[in-house]
């Protein structure tokens, strides 16, 4: 362990010197990925990097586990509040929508949590662009084959150190690397809306797919649920889609 994450650290170190900037920063939700993220940044660029909390509908002082783990790192911290900035899009999109009669109900709910996850993201390259700074994801290797991010909110990223480690063994990383105990153990959540988890929205656990993803024996079930998330995701890894070039 103490040689992959040598291994990453200095990967992310090289990303950022090759591209002429000054440090990396990430987003800081409370969940074990972004934990872990943290702690390698700290480790990469221990007085230029940066761990960015950004609530919407709460208070960046309500985000204790978020908040633990900047200061478990050691790390520089930014708060900022989105509420007033999402909530006037939002109601601007659906005024509108519903003024010509095309406002979908049915996928307001995910279509609102997009819209928080790409807002989340224009923020942190803005306070990135004002320190010279990498975005560095949070994505890890069950994520990225399912699909389960949101395309130019929380994939719209620099750099993504986790892309290849399952979920298991990003937890491996996040006791190696002293990540709180209550962040290590919480029920992975996106909090894209109250009391939602990933594993139920997925329909999968995570465990299953780390097993899937090793070539291991997984139920029928299980299989299809995830092949078929791969195939429905597959637009959201290749960004973006660009024709044959015509001769």
């Amino acid at each position: 362990m103490e040689k992959r994450v040598d291994h990453l650290v200095s990967w992310i170190r090289q990303q950022v010197n090759d591209a002429g900037l000054n440090g990396a920063l990430v987003g800081v939700s409370g969940g074990i990925d972004s934990a872990v993220v943290a702690y390698l940044i700290k480790r990469a660029f221990p007085d230029d990097s940066i761990g960015v909390i950004l609530p919407i509908n709460q208070r960046v002082e309500d985000q204790k586990d978020a908040i633990a783990v900047v200061e478990g790192a050691n790390l520089k911290k930014v708060g900022i509040e989105l509420t007033e900035s999402y909530q006037t899009t939002y109601n601007e999109i659906q005024e509108q929508l519903q003024a010509n009669q095309d406002w979908n109900e049915e996928n307001a709910q995910l279509n609102g949590a997009n819209l928080q996850a790409r807002l989340r993201m224009s923020t942190l390259y803005s306070v990135a662009a004002n320190y010279g700074y990498l975005v560095v994801g949070t994505d890890n290797a069950p994520e990225h084959y399912t699909g389960y991010f949101t395309k130019y909110g929380d994939g719209g990223v620099d750099l993504v150190p986790l892309i290849h480690m399952t979920k298991g063994e990003v937890r491996e990383m996040a006791r190696y690397l002293g990540v709180p105990s209550q962040v290590v153990e919480k029920k992975p959540s996106a909090e894209l809306w109250e009391g939602q988890t990933d594993e139920e929205e997925m329909g999968v656990s995570y465990d299953t797919i780390d097993a899937y993803m090793k070539g291991e024996q997984v139920a029928e079930k299980d299989k299809e649920i995830i092949e078929a998330l791969h195939k429905k995701s597959a637009h959201k890894r290749i960004m973006p889609a660009e024709p044959p070039k015509f001769e």
